[in-house]
């Protein structure tokens, strides 16, 4: 079967930056909706037509995956409005309550870059944004899509991530 919308893709890959440093990879093969919220645009569009055991290698811009980096996405928020037991790299969705910064983004999800005792500094980017991507894909499978994932156009699922942990702060996380 050829890969078009909408069908379910099984796929691996390993995820390097624009210098060829291992961000990410993805051994055992998962599923993702095809021609949905799945998969980044410019994915969707270099699989489209291919089969299984096909492998593709993609040089994706910020703008084709996870944005530029934006600074005034980076705040500093009271120490006391965090939990006692916070760690760099957590993640918070939206910021807390009593937050005092004006004018961010109530939906984002902001990771936890410097903890002082003060203060704490939260990064609403996506921890790939701004950067250029190298994406190694191999088509594992290829299969209808049922007609639940054709209506919530995602395979659903736990989220997934890019990034190694396996945890994907909120909602899901498209390659995304």
């Amino acid at each position: 079967m050829l890969i078009s919308a909408p069908c379910v893709v099984s796929l691996t890959w390993t995820l390097t930056d624009g210098q060829n440093r291992p961000i990410d990879a993805l051994a055992e093969p998962l599923e993702f909706f095809y021609g949905g919220d799945d998969l980044l645009a410019k994915v969707e569009e270099a699989l489209a037509g291919h089969a299984e055991g096909d492998e593709l290698q993609l040089h994706l811009e910020p703008e084709q995956a996870f944005g530029d980096y934006r600074a005034e996405l980076v705040c500093f928020e009271d120490r006391q409005l965090f939990p006692e037991q916070l760690e760099t790299g957590m993640a918070f969705e939206g910021l807390p309550a009593g937050h005092k910064t004006p004018g961010m983004p109530g939906d984002a999800v902001y990771i936890v870059t410097e903890i002082y005792p003060s203060h704490v500094v939260l990064d609403g980017n996506h921890p790939l944004a701004g950067m250029s991507l190298r994406l190694d894909l191999k088509v594992r499978a290829v299969r209808e899509a049922t007609e639940d994932e054709a209506a919530a156009r995602s395979v659903g699922g736990a989220p997934v991530t890019v990034l190694g942990s396996g945890t994907a702060p909120a909602g899901p996380s498209r390659l995304h």
